[in-house]
């Protein structure tokens, strides 16, 4: 069949193409996808196995779902990534999205919180409440959460470094609310690998780190049953320049790292494996991106079972989020952000993503008004609602393009897992830089190709015009600040600073040994020790990250 095929193409291309081409030539440049995959006029059906490369939804190797009903049985949960200024104020923007249909409260957290320090520290000044929520204490996780009931919401925290202390916040407060923490859902992000590659919200060195992560994945196995206990991110090392393949492959890397470490301290595969989850971004190229999220669940079900002997079918289901593209939207026209989006947001949900986020049209210059984050939630409803996008399952299973995609981006992906394999694993190949410069030189060679007008950017270097910026846009108040510091210095005059020495100093020997850390940050929480306070102790044990320097 393939043969004929092969000849049959020859025919039309030598008596159909041809002529037409040479009358009417195609468009100039190369046609490839952001990973460089050449893009076929027109593709062919390939020999392949169905059941063993696409099978049937709910079943190995997932590449259609890891659910058998997938949309039709519930619509994946709608999330909008929020949280500014106070925790009062943040709350507000949630109980205005769940009053709007979001299904998922998303925190961000500001830049303090994510290092470690608390808002009256030197170093938090002028950075509180400025990209995220401002969390020090118990008392403001209270208040975020105000009259959010969280045994009936799903909550995820994108925080990575200090994430078991805000897990142990969230679990405190629910215990106050009368919510057990078997009843909790939701995601930490927890994934300290890609900080080092390419964010940079790092406290500690990488082995301790580690070890609050296998910390939590142990004492969530026990306590929080239905918590995802790392959201393993792909995310923001596409937002760092990488390519849809290095992205997968960069994330697949760290993933196998964190299942080694949980492995070596003792845990079975099959009692973690299905509390983690991913986090990927997906940017422009439509059909890339479609199959980008196919691969990955065919990649991960069978790195599970023949790499890690996993036995359970549910530790080889990849369960991930997925946020719309924030390096993409452009501050320029910036209403084409909502094409952009919608565009984005439909092939995560062709992609069969099980939770989404839509960025907002103003996220280039400003936090997002009620507004523009309204309008990203309705892209995600009109989707789901009226589109009938979720009506069948991998609707676009059995393009030939879709399928030969799918199994190109395999490859490309398990070269680079291999190659990292040569050199020892994520965390040598994080140390010798050869991650960081990959990404690197990725970013580069896009931006060239953005000011060589070979990749086109609508409104920016194509289609400009004048314009002036008349959005409404978001400030934080430049006094919250101050009001932060006012609130923390009553917090140490009223508590018991014995028993938060006392804590303190417990945590600083367990630090030191290889006990699990996860109960004496409840016992912190609930003493009135801040973020700071346990994140300092902590630092004075362990010491801080100092990235290498690379000639």
């Amino acid at each position: 069949m393939a043969k004929n095929l092969d000849e049959l193409k020859k025919k039309w291309e030598q008596d159909t193409l041809d002529p037409v081409i040479k009358k009417y030539p195609e468009r100039k440049g190369s046609f490839q996808t952001s990973s460089g995959i050449d893009v076929p006029r027109v593709s062919l059906p390939q020999e392949r196995n169905y059941l063993e490369s696409t099978g049937f939804p709910g079943e190995y190797p997932f590449t259609r779902g890891v659910q058998p009903t997938m949309y039709r049985g519930r619509f994946w949960t709608m999330r909008q990534y929020a949280g500014y200024a106070t925790a009062e104020e943040s709350n507000q923007r949630y109980r205005f999205l769940l009053d709007q249909g979001q299904t998922g409260v998303s925190v961000a957290f500001d830049l303090p919180t994510q290092i470690g320090y608390d808002s009256d520290d030197p170093l938090a000044e002028g950075e509180v409440g400025k990209v995220g929520v401002a969390i020090s204490s118990i008392h403001d996780m209270e208040k975020l959460f105000n009259s959010i009931p969280l045994d009936k919401v799903s909550t995820s925290m994108t925080i990575n470094s200090p994430a078991a202390v805000l897990l142990a916040m969230y679990i405190v407060v629910a215990e106050k609310q009368g919510v057990g923490a078997e009843k909790l859902r939701g995601t930490i992000q927890n994934d300290i690998l890609k900080e080092y590659i390419a964010r940079g919200t790092y406290i500690f060195p990488p082995r301790p780190s580690m070890r609050l992560i296998t910390d939590v994945f142990s004492y969530c196995r026990a306590h929080v049953p239905s918590w995802n206990t790392i959201s393993i991110s792909g995310y923001h090392i596409r937002e760092a320049g990488s390519t849809a393949v290095q992205e997968l492959a960069f994330t697949f890397i760290n993933a196998i790292a964190y299942v080694e470490a949980a492995v070596k301290e003792g845990l079975q595969v099959d009692d973690f494996a299905a509390q983690l989850s991913f986090f990927f971004a997906c940017h422009n190229n439509f059909l890339e991106e479609i199959a980008k999220f196919r691969a990955a669940r065919r990649i991960w079900a069978r790195l599970m079972k023949e790499r890690f002997s996993a036995k359970e079918v549910r530790s080889m289901k990849m369960r991930f989020h997925t946020q719309t593209g924030g390096s993409t939207l452009t501050a320029q026209q910036p209403e084409n952000n909502i094409v952009r989006t919608t565009l984005q947001a439909l092939s995560a949900v062709l992609g069969g993503t099980q939770s989404l986020h839509t960025n907002s049209m103003d996220e280039a210059f400003t936090l997002p008004t009620e507004k523009a984050v309204q309008i990203a939630l309705r892209t995600q409803q009109v989707i789901a609602y009226e589109s009938g996008a979720a009506d069948t399952i991998d609707p676009l299973a059995g393009s030939y393009y879709i399928e030969n995609l799918t199994d190109a981006i395999e490859e490309s992906v398990n070269a680079y897992i291999a190659k990292v394999d040569e050199m020892g694993g994520a965390l040598v190949a994080i140390e010798n830089g050869y991650i960081q410069r990959e990404i690197q030189e990725s970013a580069y060679q896009f931006q060239k190709a953005i000011e060589a007008k070979n990749e086109v950017v609508v409104g920016v270097n194509i289609f400009e015009q004048e314009e002036e910026m008349n959005l409404e846009m978001l400030k934080v108040d430049p006094a919250l600040e101050e009001s932060r510091r006012a609130e923390l210095a009553a917090l140490r005059q009223k508590r018991d600073q014995d028993v938060v020495d006392a804590l303190l100093e417990k945590l600083a020997n367990a630090a030191e040994s290889d006990v699990n850390l996860m109960p004496l940050f409840i016992e912190c929480v609930k003493g009135e020790a801040t973020l700071g306070e346990i994140c300092g102790t902590l630092r004075k044990v362990w010491g801080e990250y100092q990235p290498p320097v690379w000639v």
